[in-house]
C-alpha cells in the first residue's frame, strides 16, 4: 500500500504541474473546467499522500485546495445552467 500511495503522491504533484504550466503558459485558461479538475484531482491525490505520510499541515493545505476547486466547479456548473449569469472573478 505504501507503493501505491507514494505513486499516487508523485502522479498528483505532476498533476499539479502540468496544470500550473499550462495556464502559464496560456495554453489552458486559469478559470475553466480542465484547469480546476487538474487542481482538483492533483490536489486530492497529494492530500492523501500527506495524511497518509503524517505530513499533516500538507494535507490540510490540500484539502483546502480541494475544496477551493470544488466551490470553482460548482460555480462553473452553476454558470453552464444559468447561461445569463457569469461566475465572480476570483482574486490571484
Amino acid at each position: 500500500m505504501d507503493a501505491i500511495v507514494m505513486v499516487l503522491g508523485w502522479a498528483g504533484a505532476g498533476v499539479l504541474l502540468l496544470a500550473y504550466a499550462l495556464v502559464s503558459t496560456k495554453r489552458l485558461a486559469g478559470d475553466g473546467w480542465r484547469f480546476q479538475l487538474l487542481n482538483l484531482a492533483g490536489g486530492l491525490a497529494l492530500a492523501v499522500n500527506s495524511a497518509w505520510s503524517g505530513a499533516w499541515p500538507s494535507a490540510v493545505l490540500n484539502v483546502v485546495w480541494v475544496g477551493i476547486g470544488a466551490v470553482a466547479i460548482a460555480r462553473l456548473a452553476a454558470a453552464r445552467r444559468l447561461p445569463d449569469r457569469k461566475p465572480r472573478a476570483t482574486a490571484g
